[in-house]
């Protein structure tokens, strides 16, 4: 990726988003060329000269220190996600050739991860790596997301974007592309080297205007909590809460839970599903006669 054009882009967008209003300086004038402040606004606000956030917001941001990060952090009103990513993009721009060489990745889960998945038997619990392929999960887990893991190779960006199941899957398909997409950019600002990386997002921007047009807006969220409502095939409408972690032996893995609130219809379904897995599972161990085996006839008493 080039990192000059995504800082560039990063920083003249939240510049767009904030108004004189809500950064507490007066508008004067009534005819404003720009949507949100101006350079020379930010400028004033970050403590630099013009020229000099002019030529930040050009992606030069060669040699920027902390302090000058953390001072256009707060001018352009940047949550936690947002300002990780200015200095993400930042460090990727001052690596040295040898930094920038992706970092070897985990692409498989351990065995001891495995077992700990297994033994969560209350609870869907999945682990997915950077490149948001699902490498593992519990039986819960795979009920619980029976359409995505239908699939060769699960990949939840490729699914929610490119399968067309995926729109009656996730009831909040526009919300939950939004916060894909708003994840996707956060890690491609740690990974900007990453030649696998860069091609799922290639890949995606061919296929989907949908996710082109998110790209494009170069918002970054963390994925770290919150809740998920899905249309399942088995136990229909589900909401469920969902907290993820990262796995700190396994560079960019992380697991993700999800559970009910007490006392609600979702808790009832997914007691239900898991109930439909425990009998999917018994009817998979029953022994089933051999088919050419005959039968015995029954004798006269």
């Amino acid at each position: 990726m080039d990192t000059r054009s995504e800082a560039r882009e990063f920083l003249s967008t939240r510049r767009a988003r904030i108004t004189p209003d809500q950064a507490g300086l007066p508008a004067f004038g009534g005819n404003r060329r720009v949507p949100g402040l101006r350079r020379e606004e930010v400028s004033l606000l970050a403590g630099v000269s013009v020229d000099y956030y002019t030529r930040l917001e050009r992606g030069d941001l060669s040699g920027v220190s902390d302090s000058v990060l953390d001072a256009l952090a707060r001018a352009l009103q940047l949550d936690d996600a947002e300002t990780a990513h200015l200095f993400d993009l930042a460090r990727a721009a001052n690596a040295s050739p040898v930094a920038r060489k992706p970092r070897k990745k985990t692409e498989a889960i351990r065995p001891s991860i495995q077992r700990l998945l297994d033994a969560m038997t209350g609870a869907p619990a999945l682990v997915s790596n950077n490149y948001f392929d699902y490498l593992g999960a519990n039986a819960l887990g795979h009920a619980l997301y029976a359409p995505l893991w239908s699939e060769p190779s699960p990949n939840s960006a490729r699914f929610a974007f490119l399968n067309p199941a995926a729109q009656e899957f996730y009831i909040d398909w526009d919300r939950n592309t939004q916060d894909l997409v708003a994840a996707m950019r956060g890690e491609a600002g740690r990974n900007p080297y990453d030649r696998k990386l860069s091609d799922l997002v290639g890949e995606l921007s061919t296929r989907s205007d949908r996710f082109r047009m998110l790209w494009a807006a170069h918002n970054v969220r963390y994925h770290r909590s919150g809740t998920k409502r899905l249309n399942h095939p088995v136990v229909g409408e589900i909401e469920l809460v969902y907290e993820a972690f990262e796995l700190p032996a396994d560079p960019g893995l992380r697991m993700a839970t999800y559970t009910a609130e007490p006392g609600t219809p979702s808790e009832d379904k997914l007691k239900m599903l898991a109930s439909w897995v425990a009998t999917e599972a018994e009817g998979a161990d029953a022994p089933r006669p051999s088919s050419g085996a005959k039968s015995t006839p029954a004798r006269d008493a």
